[in-house]
């Protein structure tokens, strides 16, 4: 099972200075600002230079933990017909990082985040409170791939994009809506659906396969591929949606987009630009400038860092341990994680917890036998069972488990014979969950012809 590799730092300071002048303090002009301007937040993360001492250390260290994972080795000797397959030596790219020069820390950081997502497997990476979502940055218009009706697909600015963006950001939406050129000054809403012809005057394909390969977490191409756009899972509470990689972002890094658009129901193309902007993060702590920003949201402690199970002084809690806060589930009982063996997706984003609009939810009742990220449906057909699994975890182990059971005999008592199951943006969770879920369908649905050990 793949972990992930957390790394909390602490280096010295450094200011830049003009003409002689007081010290800039890049983070003193943000601080305890909800929304600033990427660059602004890039010239703050990025205001703290590389401590050698602490590179070599982070390096030793994520060197030690690559046994951990399967991937590692798997990548660089895969037999064919794989061998075309990625082969991202994590070695080879600690041995580079190790020699290489870096502007600052936050830079020296991307360059380990992005290595390790080159392995494409969720599983595996590095991750620092320090950067990762400390500001989330923002376009208020997610796209989506939809069929044409001719079969073919293209790329749109989803049709409920201004909904989802002005319930999401409130007040703040002011921002995009003044900032849109002449006639669309203040038409944001005018932009939901519109047909995308060139993203920064390229094919809008071009953004879509630079953006898989740097996003990680799938093999599958096609999946990484789909990051990109607008989504959807089951929460624990309801429906909720995924804004995609377009739209919203882990690193400050990118200041704006030029669109050409083609709008409903018009006959002409318009040409915009419209600015990212970055939000304070909801993990992310407080801080008045650059000492407290790395004090408050950087500095290792024995909860970053982990126990020493064998320290006198140990005591154990029912704190959710710091990785939880990327791992791609809810939050589940912190007891219970510690008690279930649990291999979950993580990633520098936390999980979207943002509603999906009603109108896309569906619209027929679930099952009774449902529980909060399994939800079962009978289609029309009568045949047809759905459980929309939005996670191998929940709150409660137990009453998880057993929803699965009933809700599969529910669906067999009301005749269905066939069952799709669907795992859209499903992270993972508790290995006994899924392996249970496997039995259950095969016993349940299948009966036991296909129940073998060996097709687990």
């Amino acid at each position: 099972m793949g972990r992930g590799c957390f790394l909390w730092l602490v280096h010295s300071l450094a200011f830049t200075s003009v003409l002689g002048a007081l010290p800039i303090d890049p983070c003193a002009s943000i601080a305890g600002k909800k929304w600033v301007l990427p660059r602004e937040a890039r010239a703050c993360l990025s205001a703290t230079p590389v401590d050698p001492t602490v590179k070599g250390n982070v390096i030793e260290v994520v060197n030690k933990t690559l046994a951990f994972h399967t991937s590692v080795n798997y990548q660089i000797q895969a037999p064919p017909p794989y061998h075309q397959d990625v082969h991202e030596d994590l070695h080879a790219d600690l041995a580079r990082i190790s020699l290489r020069s870096y502007a600052s820390d936050f830079a020296l950081h991307l360059d380990l985040y992005r290595s390790f997502k080159r392995v494409n497997d969720g599983h595996c990476g590095v991750y620092n409170y320090c950067y990762d979502s400390l500001y989330v940055t923002y376009i208020p218009i997610p796209l989506v791939l939809l069929s044409n009706s001719d079969g073919s697909q293209s790329v749109y600015i989803a049709p409920e994009a201004y909904k989802v963006a002005s319930a999401e950001f409130k007040e703040d939406i002011q921002f995009w809506e003044d900032a849109l050129p002449g006639e669309l000054n203040g038409k944001l809403s005018s932009l939901s659906g519109a047909k995308v012809l060139l993203i920064n005057e390229q094919d809008p394909f071009v953004a879509v396969n630079d953006n898989a390969l740097i996003t990680g977490g799938y093999q599958s191409f096609a999946t990484r591929q789909n990051s990109f756009f607008a989504s959807y899972h089951r929460g624990p509470e309801g429906w909720e949606y995924a804004m995609g990689n377009f739209a919203q972002q882990v690193h400050p890094l990118v200041d704006s987009v030029s669109l050409t658009i083609k709008r409903v129901n018009s006959s002409t193309t318009d040409q915009i630009v419209l600015p990212y902007r970055s939000r304070f993060g909801s993990a992310s702590k407080n801080f008045t400038d650059l000492a407290s920003y790395r004090e408050n949201n950087c500095r290792a402690t024995k909860k970053t860092n982990g126990n020493n199970l064998y320290d006198i002084d140990f005591v154990a809690t029912d704190e959710a341990d710091p990785i939880a806060y990327f791992q791609q589930q809810a939050p589940v009982n912190p007891r219970e994680a510690k008690q279930y063996a649990m291999n979950v997706i993580l990633d520098g984003m936390p999980l979207s917890d943002i509603a999906l609009p009603e109108e896309l939810n569906p619209t027929m009742p679930s099952l009774n036998e449902s529980y909060s990220v399994a939800q079962f449906y009978l289609l029309d057909d009568n045949v047809t069972g759905v459980l929309a699994l939005g996670s191998f975890s929940a709150n409660n182990f137990t009453a998880f488990g057993l929803s699965l059971l009933n809700g599969l005999q529910e669906l067999k008592a009301r005749g269905a014979t066939r069952l799709v199951v669907d795992v859209t943006n499903n992270g993972g969770g508790y290995i006994c969950i899924a392996h249970w879920l496997h039995r259950i369908v095969c016993f349940i649905l299948l009966y036991d012809n296909l129940c073998n050990p060996d097709a687990d």
